[in-house]
């Protein structure tokens, strides 16, 4: 069956919304990386890498659904940033912001009775779980390194990055 008009227009705002994600951590990345903190940046780099996967996913559920996907203007990100601890608040809030426009498309799923678009979202449901408590973790670990020790807590973080490849 044919998606519904409404859940193809959210789901493409959605796609919309990773791309804008992606280039929102990679901004993140790269003003990180220019203070010298290449373990952040790593971690902000690999988010952007996933919010473009997560485009791909949306482009090609509407796609299998008989939908048609859409890449709409992406609107610039912000540039500055200001301290490492700001910086994750800021991930954390957005995370949290991403939840609510997934539970949004979910909202429009039940109300549709569109079971196939419910199980496909479940993922993204149990994904932003995770992604909220990694941002609200890395924010917490921030907070506890202080100002002194997130060089640390970088190289630390760098070397889990380099263990993984």
């Amino acid at each position: 069956m044919r998606i519904s008009q409404d859940l193809e227009k959210q789901i493409n705002e959605q796609i919309t919304e990773e791309l804008w994600s992606a280039n929102l951590y990679l901004s993140m990345s790269f003003y990180v990386a220019d203070l010298g903190y290449d373990g952040f940046a790593a971690w902000l780099k690999a988010q952007s890498i996933e919010e473009t996967e997560h485009a791909h996913e949306f482009a090609n559920y509407l796609i299998t659904r008989g939908g048609k996907a859409l890449v709409d203007k992406v609107d610039v990100v912000p540039q500055g940033w200001g301290t490492i601890e700001e910086i994750f608040d800021n991930v954390y809030k957005h995370e949290c912001h991403v939840s609510d426009r997934i539970n949004e498309i979910m909202t429009l799923a039940v109300a549709k009775k569109d079971y196939a678009t419910q199980d496909f979202l479940f993922s993204f449901v149990r994904e932003q779980i995770e992604e909220e408590d990694s941002a609200d973790r890395m924010l917490t670990r921030i907070k506890q390194a202080g100002e002194r020790g997130l060089m640390y807590l970088d190289k630390h973080i760098l070397k889990t990055f380099q263990q993984e490849k």
